[in-house]
């Protein structure tokens, strides 16, 4: 069948023109006023539409051209609406792309021109019915939000599925970014734990010196400052699962102790005799590399391969070319609708930058860069500077994927690390990454460490 494209046009010679030019690829409909543009769009629901902003009964103004802009709009947000617009028009033609239409073309229209932005709009179209479509089918199946139809994905999702019945430790591999505590959190959802505490702790975020009470808890006078009993992350997610994110942080005498409570399930509070029996499930997540660790001496091999009993890889974001724009439109309905500016859309140049970029930060900085944009949108497409890709900060073309991401990971951490006055500590903060992992970011990227130390 051939796509359906309405004409609006108060101009019956233009009208034919046009129909007798595009007929071929596409089934015409046409309309010469606003009321008549209704009525054929709610007949016939065509993906795209022309629309000459001039039409009765004031063709002289584009307030009824506006007008139906809006009308249609507010039947079905998705559709594509082009306006044709002479050069004295182009102001108010940027004020109806403003408004929600797709894009404009000058009148009298190039025939070549005008059939490839056609076929541009039918594409975006059914590749917005496509994301729908796995919107549904992913909504429809509760992976804790989890978001993905690449390949590697959907194995991430059928071990979930499989190492959630058992109780098997699971150590989660990947980069930050990249959803490790969601994983975690859907593995819990889908264990006979469920109902049951989910407890996580970041081991990166916690000082060397609180980190075995903050683990095992402590008896009331185990030092100064315990004034009563408090039981420790583990003893609390008893029965359910206990997350530990950035678990390469973790000293390694609160290793041994960790270690000992892996292999038969019983602790003992800082400054305590007794031992206590704790039923809780073991999740790990990491982005640094842990066997390089072992190498060096700061994590331990038997902990290793007692925690990773499952290891699940989640792959980065730019290793998922079919989920970037399908994630960049979900996260963009959700947050437009969230505060309140539904019918937000992505402009053309803003799909272009976002397939573009390497997207160091993975799926968490493309979903803050989504959120960013909506707030700062002015109209109802969102643009590249609204995402801050604009042409400046993209690499160039000819890049290999690995030297673009380079590219960008350089400019983040060197900007990081301005912004933090040199301070390691900050700047890996500020970009969610631990502070081995920023060293050994700044060493294979060739990033002169600071002169002080922290």
């Amino acid at each position: 069948m051939k796509p359906k494209l309405l004409i609006i046009d108060d101009d019956e010679e233009i009208r034919t023109q046009m129909k007798w030019a595009l007929t071929k690829e596409h089934e015409i409909l046409m309309a010469g006023d606003r009321t008549q543009a209704r009525e054929q769009f709610q007949a016939h629901r065509p993906a795209v539409v022309l629309l000459d902003l001039g039409l009765p009964p004031n063709p002289a103004t584009p307030d009824e051209g506006l007008a139906t802009l809006s009308d249609l709009l507010a039947l079905d947000q998705q559709t594509k609406i082009v306006i044709i617009t002479g050069q004295a028009e182009k102001s108010t033609a940027l004020q109806a792309v403003g408004a929600g239409a797709y894009d404009i073309i000058g009148k009298p229209a190039d025939m070549d021109e005008l059939k490839a932005l056609l076929k541009r709009c039918y594409h975006v179209t059914e590749l917005e019915r496509e994301y729908r479509k796995i919107q549904q089918q992913l909504n429809n199946d509760s992976f804790e939000g989890i978001l993905g139809t690449n390949a590697r994905m959907q194995a991430v999702f059928d071990s979930i599925k499989k190492v959630a019945l058992s109780n098997a430790p699971v150590l989660i591999l990947g980069e930050s970014g990249t959803g490790k505590e969601m994983v975690a959190r859907a593995i819990h959802q889908r264990s006979p734990r469920k109902d049951e505490p989910f407890i996580a702790i970041n081991c990166s975020a916690i000082p060397e010196s609180l980190m075995e009470s903050e683990l095992f808890g402590h008896e009331k006078g185990a030092f100064t400052g315990a004034h009563q009993m408090r039981k420790g992350r583990i003893e609390t997610a008893n029965g359910g699962t206990l997350f530990l994110d950035e678990i390469g942080e973790i000293p390694l005498p609160i290793q041994v102790k960790l270690l000992r409570f892996l292999q038969d399930q019983k602790l003992e509070r800082v400054g305590g005799r007794q031992e206590i029996t704790v039923d809780v499930r073991v999740v790990s997540a990491t982005n640094a590399n842990l066997k390089k660790a072992m190498q060096q001496g700061t994590f331990r091999e038997d902990l290793f391969y007692r925690i990773a009993v499952v290891q699940l890889l989640l792959p980065p974001l730019r290793e998922r070319d079919e989920d970037i724009n399908f994630l960049a439109q979900t996260f963009l309905q959700r947050i437009s609708t969230e505060i309140g500016k539904t019918g937000l859309t992505f402009g053309p140049d803003a799909l272009r930058a976002i397939r573009q970029y390497p997207w160091p930060g993975n799926v968490r900085e493309l979903q803050n860069r989504v959120r960013r944009a909506a707030i700062m949108s002015e109209g109802k497409r969102v643009t590249p500077q609204d995402l801050e890709l604009s042409q400046s900060n993209l690499p160039p073309q000819g890049m290999t994927l690995k030297e673009a991401r380079e590219t960008v990971e350089r400019e983040m951490l060197t900007q990081a690390l301005k912004r933090n006055s040199s301070k390691i500590s900050g700047a890996a903060t500020e970009l969610g990454i631990s502070r081995p992992t920023f060293y050994e970011l700044m060493e294979k990227l060739g990033i002169q460490k600071p002169d002080h130390k922290e």
